[in-house]
């Protein structure tokens, strides 16, 4: 027999477009809609609200399309009390379970609202605990395991609007998720402004980068960045690291000298010598105490007692000793590595900027810097609704941002 669930969103539902997506959404399910309220604001700033009947042709379907909904922050009018199931087998969810997105979420058990502690999409919600006691939290399938207590269907659950996520004073500038042809130096500002914003209110910056970070000739401002303090924590992969000790340790990245900009003899021998040295002191930072190291992006890192977390793929070289070659241990040591994280810079990576956005919560401002406009816009394919880009050569950005934030920087 047919379901059918009221629901209600506030928020800027017309200029932002999340009227109609819903509308779609209900539509690719199979299912029907009915708008029993639409208040229009009245002015540009004032928020507009609905409600809408949606109809299911079943009560397993109905909860589908209720979770897919929410992704926009669409609530149930009524949304009752959560039920949860246990789970039967590690890593796997109990049948029906709610699926995750990143937005601020609120999940109403035991009689009373907890908010969940780690927003993250395409996760599982985990109730532990009694009375006050009681917390809700995101867990990745993986992490299941066997008597854990899982909510299942989209009851007694709230979220907030996207909309309030992307409200904030530091993106308010950019009307467009990809901006490449607005004034470099208001952007490179604003960026800085909002790295100083999330250090004022207590906040760590967390980087994310890839390899031309030092192919480009920027390692020199990302150093003066952190030891400024405005690198409180690096993602990357073995790439970044690999290339930032060979310039260090022989002047090159991929075997291409970084003040004469063409190959040197041997050059290409270069980035897995590098690898052994590492190798053979036992670890970046033994490498830097026995002074192997003593210079560079990772060298910063160490000296500066700054977070990295170096995650590895099938075609690296060596790797690293500290890079991680099990990607979900990979993710654990990302995911714990967020505590405290207020404002997220991605630059030259694509892959680590979706596996990074994937597990943020949307309420952190993020902004994602490449000179290919497809890597900038597939954050937000992916569900980073805070996500804004910036196309541009990542190696000018970095030098603009860091006289930006470091006055006496004197450049390369």
């Amino acid at each position: 027999m047919a379901a059918s669930e009221q629901v209600e969103i506030t928020g800027h539902l017309i200029d932002s477009g999340i009227l109609s997506g819903v509308l779609n959404d209900i539509k690719e399910y199979g299912a029907d809609y009915t708008i029993d309220r639409f208040d229009v604001g009245h002015e540009q700033q004032d928020l507009s609200y609905a409600t809408l009947t949606v109809t299911a042709e079943d009560d397993e379907a109905l909860q589908r399309l209720l979770m897919r909904i929410q992704t926009r922050g669409l609530n149930q009018v009524d949304p009752g009390a959560a039920e949860t199931a246990v789970a039967e087998q590690d890593g796997v969810f109990p049948d029906g379970f709610y699926s995750t997105t990143n937005l601020a979420t609120k999940v109403r058990v035991d009689g009373r609202w907890v908010e969940v502690e780690n927003p993250e999409m395409d996760c599982g919600l985990l109730v532990e605990g009694e009375g006050e006691a009681l917390r809700v939290r995101t867990v990745p399938m993986v992490d299941v395991k066997a008597g854990m207590r899982i909510v299942v269907g989209a009851a007694g659950i709230e979220v907030a609007a996207p909309s309030e996520v992307r409200s904030g004073v530091v993106f308010g500038f950019m009307e467009s998720d990809v901006s490449s042809e607005k004034p470099q130096a208001v952007l490179v500002r604003q960026v800085a402004d909002g790295i100083r914003d999330a250090k004022a209110a207590g906040k760590k910056v967390l980087w994310v980068g890839g390899p031309g970070v030092v192919h480009t000739g920027a390692a020199p401002a990302m150093v003066a960045l952190t030891e400024a303090g405005f690198v409180d924590v690096l993602f990357a992969g073995n790439a970044l690291a690999t290339h930032d000790i060979e310039a260090s340790l022989y002047g090159t990245s991929l075997g291409i000298d970084l003040n004469q900009g063409h190959g040197v003899e041997h050059g290409h021998e270069h980035h897995i010598r590098a690898i052994n040295e590492i190798r053979k002191a036992g670890s970046i930072a033994a490498a830097v105490e026995k002074g192997v190291l003593t210079g560079g992006i990772m060298h910063a890192l160490v000296k500066g007692g700054k977070e990295f977390v170096l995650v590895g793929s099938v075609r690296d070289d060596g790797p690293l000793p500290d890079v991680y070659s099990d990607v979900i241990e990979g993710q654990r040591a990302m995911r714990a590595a967020l505590e405290d994280v207020g404002f997220c810079v991605m630059v030259a990576t694509t892959l680590h900027s979706v596996a990074t956005g994937n597990i943020l919560p949307a309420s952190i401002p993020l902004v994602c810097v490449d000179i290919n406009p497809a890597s900038v816009t597939k954050l937000a394919d992916r569900g980073s609704s805070q996500a804004r880009g910036i196309v541009t050569d990542v190696g000018l950005f970095i030098e603009q941002l860091t006289r930006e934030l470091v006055p006496s920087y004197a450049g390369r």
